[in-house]
């Protein structure tokens, strides 16, 4: 495909998959397809341009095609996107230098070499940073000390943290975020541990849950995040169900029980009750269930049918059976045949969301 409106046309006859199992070769294909050229319905993405990306190197990590794009090429992209202060002192002149979510987001600095306007953002960050880790990069070349300067910039006095310097919302999201870049350059001075710590565990509802802020609704994606935030932190250990959990600073066999309520009767995952299965939630559920060392209780039958279904004939993953494959639903489809253990998919190190391998640095 040499253009733009084949890969729209290409879409508009992507239907979903009838076969009965899991076609790596087509997925390597779409992932191939989306590195070359996103079709212009990701426009409203633009901003996002990064985490697109990262599902794309990512996924073909994980479907050990990472040799079919060129590594140099792609962390060169990469780096293109971090900020940079234009002296020493500006570190803690509080604003945040991680890396843009894509060239809308940047701007060139002023006559005096100034970045007024530095809009760096820690999903983007964590992002840029996993997509390195992916490819292999020696990250003895980033200058880590003043991304984690500045990211306790964006800690606030709860434990929680902003995603931009410039003010937005605060949640558990952006804690996430944040441990998984220190994880990721292995240098936990970029924030407060305890206060992260006390903000997630606060975070936990009444039914074992956590949402977004404390208070709120429970959520897939919440939890998500909050479990692998406190793992990455070293505050819960890896398979908690087979240890002393009542000591746990979590409410573990709550959680448990949330999280297994959430596979639906048509064998997905839902974010919250009373709502329809949706790919991405078989991981951000599925993943909180192997942190834990709940997985052994997910119908993994049921939930490889359901997922079966989302699998469009073209490669990719839909949100819901019979819809168009996107991006962000195709990589967390992938991410889930990974914790099914798929033939021929590498291993997932679930609270970072890369391969093993990669987390591994190997």
């Amino acid at each position: 495909m040499d253009s733009e409106t084949d890969l729209v046309e290409f879409f508009s006859f992507s239907s979903s998959s009838s076969s009965t199992s899991f076609e790596k070769d087509r997925h390597v294909k779409f992932l191939q397809m989306m590195y070359q050229l996103l079709p212009y319905q990701y426009q409203t993405q633009e901003i996002n341009r990064l985490t697109l990306a990262y599902f794309v190197v990512s996924g073909l990590h994980l479907l050990g095609s990472l040799h079919t794009i060129d590594k140099d090429a792609v962390a060169d992209w990469v780096l293109s996107f971090q900020a940079h202060p234009g002296v020493e002192a500006e570190v803690n002149n509080g604003q945040f230098y991680g890396f843009h979510g894509s060239r809308t987001s940047q701007f060139p600095p002023d006559d005096n070499g100034i970045l007024v306007h530095n809009g760096s953002h820690l999903a983007s960050t964590y992002c840029a940073l996993a997509i390195l880790k992916i490819i292999g990069y020696n990250f003895s070349n980033i200058d880590s000390e003043t991304i984690l300067t500045s990211m306790r910039n964006l800690q606030q006095p709860d434990g929680s943290f902003m995603p931009i310097h410039t003010g937005a919302e605060r949640d558990i999201r952006f804690i996430y975020c944040a441990a998984a870049i220190c994880s990721i350059l292995e240098n936990w001075s970029g924030m407060d541990k305890e206060k992260a710590k006390e903000y997630v565990v606060n975070c936990q509802s009444y039914d074992g849950g956590f949402g977004l802020i404390p208070g709120s609704e429970s959520h897939g994606g919440a939890t998500y995040c909050a479990v692998a935030s406190l793992r990455l932190m070293g505050f819960i250990e890896d398979d908690a169900l087979s240890k002393n959990w009542s000591s746990s600073i979590i409410n573990v066999p709550l959680l448990l029980d949330w999280s297994l309520q959430r596979q639906a009767t048509d064998g997905g995952f839902q974010g919250r009750p009373n709502k329809d299965s949706d790919t991405c939630y078989a991981f951000w559920i599925g993943a909180v269930l192997r942190i834990l060392g709940g997985h052994k209780f997910i119908e993994e039958k049921s939930l490889r049918g359901f997922l079966l279904t989302c699998q469009s004939e073209f490669g990719g993953f839909s949100k819901f059976p019979g819809q168009l494959p996107d991006l962000y639903h195709s990589y967390y489809g992938l991410t889930t045949f990974s914790l099914l253990e798929e033939p021929g998919l590498n291993t997932l190190c679930v609270e970072l969301g890369i391969a093993d391998y990669a987390a591994a640095g190997i």
